[in-house]
C-alpha cells in the first residue's frame, strides 16, 4: 500500500513543471513533452514574460470571416505547466467556426459583441443558444463544438481554455483532408462519393 502512494505522490508531482516550481516560464526553442516545455532558467526571466500584448482584433478578410489571435504556451511561454490558455475570436457577418474538438480541454466562451450561436454534441443529445454580449457558454472536454455569426454585424468573443496548450481537431480537416480512398470515406460516413471527392479536394485531402 505505501508504494501504490508513493508512486501516485509522484505522479502528481511529476505531473508538469509549475507543479514543482513557483512557475516554468516555457524555453520553446525546446521540444514540447507530455508535462509541458522545460523551464525557462530563472536568471532570464522579466516582468514582460508574464505580460501578453497580441490580444487585438483579427483579420477576418478572408472567404471564411474569421479570425482567431490565440494565447496559449507556444505564443505566451508563462502559460507553461499552468492548465490555462486564451484566445481571442473575430468573425464578421456570416462567420463559422466550424465542428471541432479540444480533446484536453473545457472551452469558455465569453461574448464580447454582436451574436453568436453556439453549440455542442453528445451522442444522444445537441445543445445550443444563441448569445449575446455578456453571456457565456461552455463545452465540457472533448465535445464536438461549433460558433457561427448569426446577428447583422461582426462578433467577437474571448475564449478561455483548462490547458495550456488545448489544440483542435477540426471535423472537416479530420475526414477530407486525408489520403484514405474517397470510396472508403464514402462508405464509412454514408456521403455520396461525389460529395466526397469535391470535398477532398476544397480541404486538400488524395485518394
Amino acid at each position: 500500500m505505501e508504494v501504490i502512494y508513493a508512486l501516485f505522490l509522484f505522479t502528481l508531482l511529476s505531473s508538469s513543471h509549475a507543479s514543482v516550481n513557483d512557475f516554468c516560464v516555457a524555453d520553446t526553442k525546446a521540444s514540447d513533452s507530455p508535462t509541458g516545455y522545460p523551464c525557462k532558467p530563472v536568471s532570464k526571466i522579466t516582468s514582460d514574460d508574464f505580460v501578453f500584448h497580441g490580444f487585438v482584433v483579427g483579420n477576418t478578410n478572408s472567404s471564411n470571416p474569421v479570425a482567431l489571435t490565440p494565447a496559449s504556451v507556444t505564443q505566451f511561454p508563462a502559460l507553461n505547466g499552468l492548465g490555462v490558455s486564451a484566445a481571442r475570436l473575430d468573425l464578421a457577418q456570416g462567420g463559422t467556426v466550424p465542428m471541432h474538438t479540444h480533446p484536453g480541454a473545457t472551452e469558455l466562451v465569453i461574448i464580447l459583441e454582436g451574436e453568436i450561436t453556439a453549440g455542442f454534441l453528445t451522442p444522444t443529445s445537441a445543445y445550443s443558444k444563441t448569445l449575446k454580449s455578456g453571456d457565456l457558454i461552455v463545452f465540457p472536454q472533448g465535445m464536438l463544438h461549433f460558433l457561427v455569426n448569426s446577428g447583422k454585424g461582426k462578433a467577437s468573443a474571448f475564449l478561455t481554455f483548462s490547458s495550456a496548450n488545448p489544440g483542435a481537431q477540426l471535423l472537416d480537416n479530420l475526414l477530407f483532408s486525408n489520403d484514405l480512398p474517397s470510396s472508403l470515406v464514402a462508405q464509412t460516413t454514408f456521403l455520396d462519393l461525389e460529395q466526397v471527392k469535391k470535398l477532398k479536394a476544397r480541404f486538400g485531402g488524395r485518394g
